[in-house]
């Protein structure tokens, strides 16, 4: 066999072993986020607070960061997602249709980009033409204090910081509608 085929296998060998490697990590992080969810924070309970910085033009009318606990007296939605993530891609109009048709009835909805780079999740909120208010999860802690075990994960936050609906899976607009209805009238 000659050193150009020998040395093409390897290169083969090599990347398919990164692809493993990488798909392994992810899948780790997940698993060690799913060892934690007996501690989710569940329907009725208190959500927990956060401070998040905004991406420069993702802030909503917002600031430069957002805390979840000085939005009391409104509906939160709070929306795991990243850029690779198939199933976000999926939901991402109609979350983006669901504020446009809330925003100015009291509801805020925090995009949480989640084990994503900057410039993947820019171009993200770039191609949806997301407008309401998107910030990254530096180091984690969003996502700890949440217990999610991947991406999409979607909480909604009524007026007084109590957690009244979750979806541990893409979410549509109708559902979204389904759950934020009712705490308007509260």
């Amino acid at each position: 066999m000659s050193t150009d085929k020998r040395n093409g296998r390897l290169i083969v060998i090599l990347a398919g072993a990164v692809v493993i490697a990488a798909f392994a990590g992810v899948f780790g992080v997940g698993m060690l986020l799913a060892s934690q969810q007996g501690n989710r924070p569940k329907v009725g309970a208190a959500a927990p607070d956060f401070s998040m910085p905004l991406y420069a033009n993702y802030r909503g009318g917002l600031s430069e960061a957002v805390r979840l606990s000085d939005l009391r007296g409104k509906v939160v939605v709070i929306n795991f997602w990243a850029s690779w993530c198939t199933e976000c891609r999926k939901e991402a109009p109609g979350l983006e249709a669901t504020y446009r048709r809330y925003k100015d009835r009291g509801v805020v909805l925090l995009g949480v980009d989640y084990l994503d780079t900057e410039p993947a999740a820019l171009a993200y909120l770039r191609e949806y033409e997301t407008t309401y208010p998107v910030g990254a999860d530096l180091q984690q802690g969003i996502a700890r204090a949440y217990r999610i075990t991947g991406v999409p994960e979607t909480f909604v936050v009524d007026k007084t910081g109590k957690i009244r609906y979750v979806a541990i899976q893409r979410v549509s607009e109708a559902e979204l509608g389904a759950a934020i209805e009712p705490l308007l009238a509260e």
